[in-house]
C-alpha cells in the first residue's frame, strides 16, 4: 500500500448534537436542530478531512467488531480513506463519543472507551509509514504504542523519508515522558496551545516551544483556538491569526487543522501558509457540527482562505 499520508492512533464514532443546552427531565423529549454521526479522532478525523481536501490518505487503527465499527470504516471508505490498517477488535467495543454542543458553543461530553486505545504497530503499519510521504502520528497514550513501538514506528518512517507531524489528545502524567522518545522523529508539533502550556509548565508560549524544540521537535505549530496558531523555530516565532467567523462547533477544529496543514504541505506551501490554509480548514470545519463542518474541497478551501477576513491578532 503506497499513501500520500498515513494517519495513526486515535480513531471514534462522534455522534454531535446541537443546540444541547439542558437534558430533558425523565423520559421527555427536545427538538434541536441536527445531529450528526460521523468518523472523528485525532487520527480519523485528521484522516477524513485529509481525504476530502484529495489528499491520499490511509487510516491505521482499530474499531471493535460492532455496528459502530461498521459504520466508521464504511464512512471511511466512501470518503475514499484506505481502511486495510484499521483492523477490527473482537474483543472491544468502537470508541465512542456523544458531544451535546451547547447554543453558546461550548461541548460537554460522553466518550465510551474502546477498541482504538489498543492500535497496534504491526509489521503493515511499519511498512505503511515507511512508503508514506507524511505520517501522522496521534498515538501518544495507546496501549500497544507507548512505552517504545510508537517511537520505533515514527523513527522507522523517518528515516525512510516521510515528513512526520503529531497531535495530542488528553495529555496526562505520563506523556512528556513518550515524547522525549516521540520529538526527534518529529518535523511538526501540533498540540493546542492548552496542552503545550500544561506539559511545558509555563504559560509563555515561547518558553513553551523551547521546551519542546529542545526535546528535538522541528518546528512547533500551537494550535490557539479563535487567536489563531502559534508557530515557533528555533530562531522565529509568529501568530497565524484565525479567520473572523460565527463558530458552532469547534470539536474537530484541531484535526482539520492538521488535515489541511499537511494537504497544503503536499501542494508545496510553504511552512507560514500552509497554517494560513491550515487556518481556513479549519474554519470552514468550525461553521456546521462535526467532523467536515462545511468543508467542500481544497480548491474551495484556497478561495476562502484569499477571500474572508481575518481576526486582529492579539
Amino acid at each position: 500500500m503506497a499513501t500520500r499520508l498515513l494517519s495513526i492512533g486515535l480513531t471514534t464514532l462522534d455522534i454531535v448534537g446541537r443546540p444541547i443546552d439542558t437534558i430533558p427531565k425523565k423520559g421527555g423529549t427536545t427538538l434541536i436542530d441536527a445531529i450528526v454521526v460521523i468518523p472523528a479522532g485525532t487520527a480519523g478525523g485528521m484522516a477524513l478531512v485529509a481525504a476530502k481536501l484529495g489528499l491520499s490518505t490511509a487510516i491505521a487503527s482499530a474499531v471493535g467488531d460492532d455496528g459502530a465499527g461498521r459504520f466508521v470504516r464504511q464512512e471511511f471508505e466512501r470518503a475514499g480513506v484506505d481502511t486495510s490498517l484499521l483492523h477490527t477488535r473482537t474483543d472491544k467495543p468502537t470508541s465512542t463519543t456523544i458531544l451535546a454542543i451547547r447554543s453558546d458553543g461550548e461541548r460537554p461530553n460522553f466518550h465510551a472507551l474502546g477498541a482504538s486505545l489498543f492500535a497496534e504497530a504491526d509489521h503493515a503499519t511499519m511498512t505503511a509509514a515507511c512508503a508514506a510521504k507524511f505520517v501522522h502520528y496521534a498515538g501518544i497514550g495507546g496501549v500497544k504504542l507507548n512505552g517504545g513501538p510508537g517511537a520505533a514506528l515514527i523513527a522507522a518512517a523517518k528515516v525512510a523519508g516521510a515528513t512526520v507531524t503529531c497531535d495530542l489528545i488528553g495529555p496526562g502524567a505520563r506523556t512528556m515522558a513518550e515524547l522525549e522518545t516521540i520529538l526527534p522523529y518529529v518535523d511538526y508539533f501540533m498540540p493546542n496551545m492548552d496542552e503545550a502550556q500544561f506539559l511545558a509548565g509555563t504559560q509563555n508560549p515561547r518558553a513553551a516551544a523551547e521546551r519542546f524544540l529542545r526535546m528535538g521537535a522541528r518546528h512547533c505549530i500551537f494550535k490557539w483556538g479563535a487567536r489563531g496558531a502559534y508557530v515557533a523555530t528555533r530562531d522565529t516565532e509568529t501568530v497565524v491569526p484565525a479567520h473572523r467567523i460565527d463558530a458552532i462547533d469547534t470539536t474537530s477544529c484541531g484535526d482539520s487543522y492538521c488535515a489541511g496543514f499537511v494537504a497544503a504541505l503536499d501542494r508545496g506551501f510553504e511552512l507560514l501558509d500552509a497554517c494560513r490554509f491550515a487556518g481556513a480548514t479549519a474554519a470552514l470545519v468550525a461553521q456546521a457540527p462535526g467532523t467536515l463542518g462545511k468543508l467542500a474541497d481544497f480548491e474551495t478551501t484556497l478561495r476562502y482562505q484569499q477571500e474572508t477576513p481575518l481576526r486582529e491578532a492579539g
